[in-house]
């Protein structure tokens, strides 16, 4: 399957580094500025899930396409609260995990064109250091608390729908019951509200969730 994908992603004009096992794969991804990584659950030596961890512990902010053949919503929810951006479940179509692929790279350049520093209030978000500090106070996010943060910040005014934050942050579907993004809200507005004035992420009930200093000072 690593020569095949190599060869169609070869083909498809992607440059690709490939890895062995999941160790090598760690190493690779964690001293190498990739613009994505599509991690097979299932490596000799150390499994995807040890992977990503490794990725995320490093402060690597690379998106992660992860494949498997674990078909249940479980299995989807652990990927997605250790970082990952997207999930194929095999058998998959390569045209698919190609136009995901492609998906994702090019949101990723259109966001490294827009603005590096966002804020609201006293809250400051600098992109490419992957830095937010509230009142000069450092705080750490998650990848997934911070994507939601930006996306949020990007949007300052408007309430987004919980169906566009999830389609935007994780970009697959997972159980619409399942309550994995009111879970990241909860831990982000922790980390981003207590403590502090005023406070900035609002709950939209029925409807979704904002930020917007200037209504929360008014």
């Amino acid at each position: 399957m690593r020569s095949y994908l190599k060869k169609g992603f070869a083909e498809a004009g992607f440059v690709v580094d490939l890895a062995p096992n999941g160790l090598d794969g760690a190493h690779m991804a964690t001293s190498e500025d990739y613009d994505i990584v599509v991690l097979d659950v299932t490596l000799p030596n150390m499994d995807g899930w040890q992977v990503l961890k490794l990725i995320r512990a490093a402060g690597r902010n690379v998106p992660v396409l992860m494949l498997s053949a674990h078909q249940r919503v479980e299995d989807r929810i652990r990927g997605l609260d250790l970082g990952a951006d997207d999930y194929l479940c095999k058998p998959f179509d390569f045209g698919e995990l190609l136009a995901r692929v492609r998906a994702r790279t090019q949101s990723r350049a259109a966001a490294e064109a827009q603005p590096e520093i966002l804020s609201a209030a006293d809250l400051e978000m600098n992109i490419s250091r992957h830095r937010v500090t509230r009142a000069g106070r450092r705080i750490q996010l998650t990848p997934k608390e911070f994507a939601l943060l930006e996306l949020l910040l990007r949007r300052q005014g408007e309430v987004l729908p919980r169906a566009l934050i999830i389609s935007q942050i994780w970009e697959f579907n997972f159980d619409s019951d399942t309550n994995v993004l009111e879970a990241v809200v909860f831990r982000l507005r922790m980390k981003v509200d207590d403590g502090f004035e005023p406070k900035l992420i609002r709950t939209v009930r029925g409807v979704g969730y904002s930020i917007d200093a200037a209504a929360e000072a008014s």
